[in-house]
């Protein structure tokens, strides 16, 4: 891949001269969804595909990108000098949004950049092309110009950016996981205070395999802002009764205690899987430190039956992947991962199994949908680097 992008900045640019490469991961979520903005738990790690650029810096306040996996725009040219979201500058605003949230820390850009990128991660899969491209367009602004900032605050500058810049009000999860991966390991996060600590992900005998729906999800337009904001006023009417900082601080005995307080119906449903998630995020990775990869599984299922019934982001295309998945003795749990509304499915799958389950969920999927489900074997990696 390195080669490609230089290959291409050369193309596009003219040459190589003073170009630097860099790395920034993707990341699948084992378990752990819609917990990261509700003050829970999360158990993401990264992956060793993810997003690259080549990039150079220029004398004057001239930025100009160019993706591979959009040639068909060509160079897009931008400046430092005013950096505000507009339409028309699509997926760039991802990178600027960055630019922009340093400059809001102090941190200036002395001058512009020409940059080419290449991402291996399916776009709109749920597998973080966004927070991806965010923290590498952090980290190479770090090396560039020598800002002086952590992997975790490339990770809050990454979030901060798409929640103000590009009105996606996710939480830290992402970015974080793209910032602070290892290989081998899980992260296991507080989202309430950023604590977190590396859980080895090595499955004796098992694979994790993503499967991807092809159904693109469109967070931004979707529904994922609604819910964000369901758990909120669940949470102001939650607090009129108990003293909680965020759905993460309820047991699930307290919830039921105190549910009678959220006024409606759909908000109570929300709140329980918040709650309820979180829960099975810290049983999942005390199972895992007992080497209980059954007990782990059967968190995901669970997980993934209440993220359809009660959080309501699953879809169709997803429940039947996951549904197919269940069937198959090899597997030991299978779950939707993301945001939800499309994208990937994450499954635990031992050896012997795998080709048993792409061939048998391919075809299901592909007569039931008319759509080819595509299926990664993924490698747990590390976080952002210059190659």
């Amino acid at each position: 891949m390195k080669e490609t992008v230089l290959k291409k900045f050369a193309e596009v640019f003219g040459d190589t001269e003073g170009v630097s490469v860099y790395f920034a991961p993707g990341r699948v979520n084992m378990i752990g969804e819609h917990t990261d903005y509700n003050g829970g738990h999360v158990f993401p790690c990264a992956l060793t595909i993810g997003t690259y650029a080549a990039a150079r810096k220029r004398e004057d306040d001239k930025l100009r990108f160019y993706s591979m996996n959009f040639e068909n725009l060509g160079v897009i040219e931008s400046s430092i000098v005013d950096l505000k979201p507009e339409k028309e500058a699509g997926w760039t605003n991802y990178p600027k949004g960055v630019m922009w949230a340093f400059e809001k820390r102090g941190f200036k850009m002395p001058g512009g950049l020409d940059i080419v990128l290449n991402g291996n991660i399916p776009n709109g899969s749920g597998l973080s092309s966004s927070a991806s491209l965010e923290v590498l367009t952090g980290y190479l602004l770090r090396d560039l110009f020598g800002f002086d900032v952590t992997n975790v605050d490339l990770a809050l500058i990454g979030q901060y950016s798409e929640n103000n810049f590009n009105g996606m009000n996710c939480g830290i999860m992402d970015q974080f996981a793209s910032a602070m991966g290892k290989k081998d390991n899980a992260i296991f996060l507080d989202t309430a205070d950023l604590s977190y600590e590396y859980a080895p992900l090595v499955l004796e005998g098992a694979k994790i395999i993503v499967t991807n729906s092809k159904v693109k999800h469109q967070l931004v337009d979707s529904e994922y802002n609604v819910r964000r904001s369901e758990c909120e006023k669940a949470l102001e009417e939650l607090q009129m009764v108990i003293g909680i900082g965020g759905l993460g601080d309820l047991s699930e005995e307290q919830f039921e205690e105190y549910k009678s307080a959220i006024k409606d119906e759909v908000r109570v449903r929300r709140a329980k899987h918040a709650v309820y998630e979180n829960q099975r995020t810290i049983r999942a990775v005390e199972a895992l430190k007992n080497n209980d990869i059954k007990l782990f599984g059967e968190l995901m299922n669970a997980s993934h039956v209440s993220l359809r019934d009660d959080y309501q982001v699953s879809c169709g295309e997803i429940d039947i992947l996951v549904e197919e998945a269940w069937k198959i003795p090899g597997v030991v749990g299978s779950r939707i991962t993301g945001g939800g509304f499309g994208g990937c499915t994450v499954s635990i799958v031992k050896d012997e199994a795998v080709e048993e389950f792409k061939e048998k969920i391919g075809a299901a999927y592909q007569e039931k949908t008319g759509k080819q489900a595509d299926f990664y074997v993924v490698e747990i990696g590390d976080g952002p680097s210059k190659l």
